[in-house]
């Protein structure tokens, strides 16, 4: 059923396995006026892998909207953003708020982003739970994506 949804392979396993920590959280809430366990547990897994096609529609219309907006404006991209001096104030900018990440979501972070490793290869290189990996590196874009507010517009 969730293969059906979600056509990745990857993608799968990791709803798998949010739905399976959603079961096991929400178990006490359960109750048998509602219906059968397997129904209920059938609604969790058909909400979350709709979820996850919902995320990555919108990631895809997201990118095809940025995507569109650098065709649409390249005057924009030749002129003071490809100064070598701002890029290298942007740079060092950028350097210092990764730096200032607690040292677990850093890690997560430059993995993800400067290593490209997927999320179950930081988890196996991190010795960390999948979950946790995803936490961490939800946590440190939140905070780098509040420390570049300030330049929204300006680069």
């Amino acid at each position: 059923m969730i293969d059906g949804v979600v056509h990745e392979g990857a993608e799968t396993d990791d709803v798998l396995q949010d739905i399976l920590l959603q079961i096991w959280k929400e178990a006490d809430q359960y109750s048998p006026k509602a219906g059968r366990p397997l129904g209920w547990m059938v609604t969790i897994a058909r909400r979350r892998a709709i979820d996850r096609l919902r995320r990555r529609q919108a990631y895809s219309r997201a990118r095809e909207r940025y995507g569109k907006g650098l065709v649409q404006q390249p005057g924009n991209l030749r002129g003071e953003a490809y100064d070598p001096f701002v890029l290298n104030d942007l740079h060092h900018f950028l350097e210092k708020c990764i730096r200032a990440l607690p040292r677990l979501q850093r890690e997560a972070v430059k993995l993800a982003f400067f290593e490209g490793l997927s999320h179950r290869e930081i988890a196996a290189t991190t010795h960390a739970p999948l979950g946790t990996v995803k936490t961490r590196l939800e946590l440190g874009l939140r905070k780098l994506a509040h420390s570049i507010r300030p330049l929204r517009g300006k680069v």
